[in-house]
């Protein structure tokens, strides 16, 4: 079976569990949007699948073998990460060529190209780039090695509006090309919706939701009225969150029919809900 498949992972840091007995699975070939609040463990996870920190208990298997000290199954996966991982001195063509040791379907030419495209010096060295070009330079790599599996922790850090939206797009177009598993963890939920298919929410170490976007998506509503009216209307479904400014209320529900808030009475606002919305309810909760 291809994919990755974590089963029951747990890990801690003195008092705080990072991860608490999760269970999730990455298929083959989707993209993945992995969210969550600072310290809620997404870090963690990626670290773990990518053997850079092991858990305290349960095991990852990469197309069904244990990815832990298993270096045919980790040249498979590649984990851009707030790290940067090559030597200060290091100049950017050196760290391309350098890769390639690791990672033998590395593109050169095509991280050249890349490089073009962003305008990053590939003369210069490591320590000399700014923390958005710093970004960009991790993000080539992650672009040229060609692997089956692509983990993505904060990719855009540092990034103006131009390089994010160009990054977005090398990432579509290279993954219709060949369809490939990327998993993008970020805190810029919005501009990451229209392209993942899959969301995977973690709070305080656990996973609290975990379904295709889409789906998500199209049962996520808020209701707003007087009191009485959306207490009524809400009962017997998903509510994620409420809000009361006086007699008036708002709830946020997901999973809910669209049929239903077709026949709600005018005194009652209905308003879909968009993805960082859900997220900010079901994390506050």
């Amino acid at each position: 079976m291809r994919g990755i498949e974590i089963k029951e992972v747990s890990k801690g840091y003195k008092d705080t569990k990072a991860l608490d007995h999760v269970s999730v699975q990455f298929e083959d070939g989707k993209i993945y949007a992995l969210l969550g609040r600072n310290g809620a463990g997404k870090s963690t996870m990626l670290n773990i699948i990518s053997n850079r920190i092991f858990p305290d208990q349960g095991e990852v298997l990469v197309d069904g073998k244990p990815a832990r000290e298993n270096d045919q199954v980790q040249q498979n996966m590649y984990l851009m990460s707030e790290q940067t991982l090559y030597p200060a001195g290091m100049k950017i063509q050196q760290a391309f060529q350098w890769s390639k040791e690791f990672y033998p379907k590395f593109d050169m030419e095509y991280a050249m190209e890349l490089a073009r495209m962003f305008g990053l010096n590939t003369k210069k060295k490591v320590r000399t780039l700014s923390t958005g070009y710093k970004s960009i330079f991790k993000l080539i790599l992650a672009l040229s090695v060609n692997v089956p599996y692509l983990f993505l922790d904060e990719p855009v850090l540092g990034l103006d509006a131009n390089h994010r939206e160009m990054f977005y797009r090398i990432l579509l177009e290279k993954y219709i090309e060949e369809p490939f598993t990327i998993v993008i963890s970020t805190h810029l939920i919005e501009e990451v919706a229209s392209v993942i298919e899959h969301v995977v929410i973690l709070k305080d170490g656990k996973i609290v939701k975990d379904c295709a976007t889409e789906e998500l998506l199209a049962g996520g509503y808020r209701i707003s009225g007087k009191k009485e009216m959306v207490d009524i209307w809400s009962q017997g479904e998903d509510v994620i969150g409420t809000e009361m400014l006086g007699t008036m209320k708002t709830a946020y529900v997901i999973g809910s029919s669209k049929e239903k808030w077709k026949k709600a009475p005018e005194e009652l606002e209905v308003a879909k809900l968009d993805l960082q919305k859900m997220f900010i309810q079901m994390t506050n909760r």
